[in-house]
Order: C-alpha cells, then sequence, then structure tokens
C-alpha cells in the first residue's frame, strides 16, 4: 500500500483502516514515510477529522511503537491524572502523594513546559538533586516503596509520537482534536496504568477556549479509553484565571508544600480534592464518589500526603528538608510589586477602586514566560526561580495603591516585557462580581 493512496482516503473524507493507521504509524516511525507525505496525512486528519475507531486504532499503533510498561507486579489499581495544561496547575504534585496516602498507586509521567503552561517536570527539577530520568526498574522500586512516582517520559516509551507531534507542531495542526486524544491516552495507557483520570482546561489560559471543544475532547480520551479497557473519567475544570496565587516553578513547589500543609488556597484544593475523589474511586479505596471526597480531606489533615512527599523528594535524589525550609529551592534576586494605579492601568475613567473581574491566565502565563520561566523549543533552558506570586483573584475588591502581584525576577529587561503583558491581565469594574465556578462537568 502506497502512503499517497492513504493520504487520497483521508483527503476524500473516508476513513482509514486499522491495517492503513499501522503502516502509517510504522513508516513515520521507521522513516518510510516521508515529512512531507506525514505531513499531508496530518493536514488531512486536521480537516475532515477522525471517528472513535480511528482514533482508538491511532491510540493503539502509537501505544505499541515503543515499550509498553507492565506494573502487575505492583497490587491494587494504579490510576493516573492527566491535566491538559494551564497556569499554576500544580495540581499533579499535590495530587500524588495525597493519592498515594489514601491508598492508590499513582505511577505518574510528565511532560515539561511549552509556552506559557508549565510542566510538572520542570517544577520538580527546581528541588536540587531531583532526578527525573530513572530506569523503569528503579521507577517501579520507588511507586512499590512510595506509592506514587513522577518521571518524565523514557525515550522508548510510544517514541512515534515524538515524532508526530514535531510534524504537527511545524505544520499548524497541533490542534486537531483527534490527533491530541491519541497522543495523550497513548502516553497514558504506554505507562502500565489500570485507570485514568483526566483534568481537561477550559477557558483563555487552556488548550481548549470553550467548552464545547473541551467536552468533544473530553468524550473522545473517555471513550478511547473505553476501548482500550482502561476505565477513563473526565473533568471539565476552569482555567481563565491562574490556579492557586504562585506561578513560576520554585514558586509553585512552595504552595504545593502549603497546600499538603493544609494551608492551601481554596481554588486549588477544591479542583485536587475532586480530581484525587475521583482516583481513590476508580481505585476502590472508597464504596462511593462521596466517601472518596470524606476521605480525602481527611487523609490531608493528618499530615500523611506531607510525609509521602516528603519520602518522595527522598527517594527521588532530592532534599526533602525543603518542607520546612523554602530557602533551599531557587529564589530570584529581586520582587517587585505591581499595584492597582487606574490611570497607568486603564483608561482615565478607570474606578479608583472596585472589583476584580479578569485575571488573564494567558496573560499570566505570558508574563511568566517573558521572566524566563517558560520555554519556546523543548531545548531551551528556564530559569526556576522567577515567576509571579500574591496574584489577586476575580471577585476580590480592589482599591487604588493595593498589590494586584509580587513578580520575582533576575532581570530588568525580561521584567519589563513582563509587564506589558500584566498590565492587561487584570482588568477592574465597579460592581462586585463572583468566582468563576471550578468544577464545569464530568464525563464518565
Amino acid at each position: 500500500m502506497f502512503p499517497q493512496d492513504i493520504i487520497h482516503q483521508k483527503r476524500e473524507g473516508l476513513s482509514l483502516s486499522k491495517e492503513q493507521i499501522d503502516i502509517f504509524i510504522e513508516g513515520l516511525h521507521n522513516g518510510l514515510f516521508k515529512d512531507y507525505q506525514a505531513s499531508a496525512l496530518l493536514m488531512a486528519i486536521f480537516f475532515n477529522g477522525m471517528d472513535t475507531n480511528e482514533i482508538y486504532h491511532l491510540t493503539d499503533a502509537l501505544m505499541h511503537s515503543g515499550d509498553m510498561i507492565n506494573l502487575d507486579q505492583i497490587p491494587g489499581i494504579k490510576v493516573d491524572k492527566h491535566s491538559t495544561g494551564g497556569v499554576g496547575d500544580k495540581v499533579s504534585l499535590i495530587l500524588a502523594p495525597l493519592a498515594a496516602a489514601c491508598g492508590v498507586y499513582v505511577p505518574m509521567m510528565s511532560g515539561r513546559g511549552l509556552g506559557h503552561t508549565g510542566g510538572t517536570i520542570d517544577k520538580l527539577e527546581s528541588i536540587e538533586g531531583f532526578q527525573i530520568n530513572l530506569t523503569i526498574s528503579k521507577f517501579k522500586k520507588i511507586l512499590k516503596n512510595v506509592g506514587c512516582a513522577m518521571i518524565g517520559q523514557t525515550k522508548t516509551l510510544v517514541p512515534a509520537d515524538k515524532k508526530l507531534y514535531a510534524l504537527r507542531d511545524v505544520t499548524a495542526t497541533v490542534e486537531s482534536i483527534p490527533l491530541i486524544c491519541a497522543s495523550i491516552m497513548s502516553k497514558k495507557i504506554a505507562e502500565g496504568i489500570d485507570s485514568l483520570v483526566l483534568d481537561v482546561k477550559v477557558g483563555t489560559g487552556a488548550f481548549m477556549k470553550n467548552i464545547n471543544d473541551a467536552t468533544t475532547l473530553a468524550k473522545m480520551m473517555v471513550e478511547t479509553g473505553k476501548k482500550l479497557k482502561k476505565p477513563t473519567v473526565a473533568v471539565l475544570t476552569d482555567m481563565n484565571q491562574p490556579l492557586g496565587y504562585n506561578v513560576g516553578n520554585s514558586l509553585e513547589i512552595i504552595e504545593t508544600i502549603e497546600c499538603l500543609k493544609n494551608k492551601g488556597p481554596e481554588d486549588l484544593m477544591n479542583v485536587t480534592y475532586e480530581l484525587t475523589a475521583h482516583m481513590i474511586y476508580m481505585a476502590k479505596q472508597a464504596a462511593t464518589l462521596a466517601e472518596s471526597r470524606k476521605k480525602v480531606k481527611k487523609v490531608l489533615s493528618s499530615g500523611k500526603a506531607l510525609e509521602v512527599f516528603a519520602s518522595l523528594i527522598e527517594k527521588q535524589g532530592g532534599n526533602p528538608r525543603i518542607i520546612d525550609k523554602y530557602s533551599l529551592l531557587p529564589k530570584a534576586k529581586k520582587r517587585l510589586a505591581l499595584t492597582y494605579i487606574p490611570r497607568s492601568l486603564l483608561k482615565k475613567s478607570g474606578p479608583q477602586k472596585g472589583y476584580v473581574h479578569q485575571v488573564d491566565a494567558l496573560l499570566i502565563g505570558k508574563a511568566c514566560h517573558a521572566l524566563g520561566s517558560g520555554r519556546a523549543s523543548i531545548d531551551d533552558k528556564i530559569d526556576p526561580a522567577v515567576g509571579i506570586n500574591n496574584i489577586c483573584k476575580i471577585g476580590q475588591p480592589i482599591s487604588e495603591g493595593k498589590v494586584l502581584c509580587q513578580i520575582h525576577y533576575n532581570s530588568k529587561k525580561q521584567l519589563n516585557n513582563a509587564i506589558k503583558y500584566l498590565q492587561k491581565a487584570f482588568v477592574i469594574k465597579r460592581h462586585a462580581v463572583e468566582a468563576p465556578k471550578l468544577i464545569l462537568k464530568t464525563i464518565r
């Protein structure tokens, strides 16, 4: 079968068979498909989509392009959680030790941040000595002993997806929902999980800007999980403002620890509680979802989750003393409090006092990126110390001179670039407004 025959079939809006998809992925992986041919097929998929069987076969082909991790020797139901990415989203860092403390085994392979969104691996690497490149054998050992392990994707896990993503990135086909679904699900299932909880972000700081697209993606991933016999739940959550008060790698580690000390901000904890409760229920560590929610809060209050996180840090080469000594984490040289000054941040008619109506997550993420906390390409180096904290929230009353956020920076030029975004991120109006709803929809 020739590549052009497969391209032609999808170009005409017809479904591809399992054989055709297998040939495509094998050809892509082995270099038999030329980049321009693979790119043509990606564009045809972008415009014509894929049905549920095609997505299932594509996910399965990507999964089997490399190693499949076997966790059968670890008892119980292994459950992971995946987020589609957001700003200030350190939920995985809190959730993994919290779920483990509740009796769930959590094998977590995470990625690095790109663009305005942060990556779990980048945040962990702000802890000096923390090792994310572990052998599968060591990964399994830590998982069994601690209850959770957090590492980066290995080179032999779903290698075809790496090539596919690189082509999607340069052909403007990243936004294809079927391709997003297959990419996420293939990597998660290849890591050896039994069940999966998905956090599908919706809003300005998310990949999915509206609830309709997010719902389509969520349903697709849940259906794909079902076909692969991996029970999957998707929770749609708001990402129109950052989660919590801190954005930036070491700053988010600090906020993570505060959450595990039961001192976390309400919005961040509510999302964490809900996602963790689903994991506990899917792992059969509670009879009902309501019981799971109670168990999560009780375990967090006991301090056991914090102990699990300390153990995880130590087992993966980091210094657990950071839990009580934040000064051991990277710290920016300078700080600047950005205050509410109506005449400089708004039009001259702006109110002298009022309520925060917008904290644009995308612009906050871009501001952090401008400070050096993010990367434009996967090989870029990042500054783990910089970021933004004390970020005000939608619905909060504000008056002239009050702090909108605090900027941690190492370069004046980067500071000036970040401020350009921050000046547009906050919108103040005279009338009161309620905070946005966090949990938008659950798809089982």
